[in-house]
């Protein structure tokens, strides 16, 4: 699927026909133009030609039914994964992928195992939440949330996140309110401040997941060109400009950033009113194990006692290989 060659397609014919082909392909969510009776049988035809709405895909569907996960195979071949969560209040979450596979080699993550293949053009990402939205309404439901927390690193291919962002947002596009977009970044400063600048009321998420940067550099080798208080500083920034939350994610990796003395340090960085704590399970990628539930409570205890903000997220999908790139990787 190639979004971009249907305005090429379309160049030259009436501006009704594009407004036509997004709502067949936006809000009525077809996967062939033949259903697209609106338009010409001869058009529809060339459409289906030039620019098909085939996704080539597996999907795994996890035990519990809460989280599936989509292998979606790409033009060139390559391959990329994006995650449905459903939650209990009826909240349905796209974690999308940026880029296939990640240059930043965190040591948890399994995405920086596979190198950085290339970027995500804008469709490719507006592609994963159009597959799920297809899948949701067979169910009449739709897609309500979406978070930029999968394969690669948002802020190291801005402009197609961000041209993505727009169609997925847009009245004529996927029609999902800003605020129910979420970009994580592992704190690239300069994506950051541009973000700031931007007339967009989405939120920032910040993949924090160590308390000092020792320990962040043993686990996110990044952090040596963007260190915790350079991270902070930007997103205190960011703060002062757009009046809103930022959300701080914390794998919780047993024996690696779990003990109390990290629960101690991180409390005394998290204690902004506009901070916003959000524990997570690891879901085990081979090389770590995820802290123990009994951990996880005392860590949390920690926290909220010295009142910070904290929340602990519900792990999905563990027996679908849910974590970002254990799917790809091992394809």
């Amino acid at each position: 699927m190639n979004i971009e060659k249907l305005y090429e397609t379309l160049a030259g014919r009436p501006k009704f026909r594009l407004k036509q082909a997004k709502e067949a392909i936006f809000k009525d969510l077809i996967d062939d133009w033949a259903k697209a009776t609106v338009l010409p049988l001869s058009l529809r035809q060339e459409l289906n030609k030039e620019c098909p709405l085939k996704i080539n895909n597996e999907f795994f569907v996890s035990k519990a039914k809460d989280s599936t996960k989509a292998l979606i195979r790409l033009e060139d071949g390559l391959k990329i994964e994006s995650v449905l969560l459903r939650h209990n209040d009826n909240r349905n979450t796209v974690c999308v992928s940026s880029q296939v596979g990640c240059p930043l080699k965190c040591s948890f993550c399994a995405t920086g195992k596979m190198g950085f293949k290339r970027n995500l053009e804008y469709f490719e990402i507006v592609e994963q939440v159009i597959f799920f939205a297809r899948l949701l309404k067979k169910e009449n439901k739709r897609v309500s949330n979406i978070v930029f927390m999968g394969m690669g690193e948002p802020f190291l291919n801005y402009d197609n996140v961000l041209r993505a962002i727009k169609i997925i947002n847009a009245e004529d596009g996927l029609n999902i309110g800003a605020r129910h977009i979420s970009i994580s970044t592992i704190g690239i400063i300069e994506g950051i401040k541009k973000l700031a600048k931007e007339n967009l009321q989405i939120n920032l998420a910040i993949s924090l997941h160590a308390p000092n940067d020792k320990l962040r550099e043993r686990i996110m080798p990044i952090n040596k060109k963007y260190p915790i208080e350079r991270v902070l500083q930007a997103v205190d920034d960011y703060m002062a400009k757009t009046k809103r939350k930022v959300m701080f994610e914390y794998l919780l990796i047993d024996n690696v950033n779990d003990t109390l003395e990290c629960a101690l340090e991180l409390a005394k960085l998290m204690k902004k009113p506009l901070y916003f704590l959000n524990l997570i399970s690891y879901n085990p990628t081979g090389v770590f194990t995820a802290s123990p539930f009994k951990k996880i409570k005392e860590f949390k205890n920690i926290l909220e006692k010295s009142g910070v903000n904290v929340a602990q997220r519900y792990r999905f999908g563990q027996d679908i290989d849910a974590a970002c790139g254990q799917l790809a990787g091992k394809n």
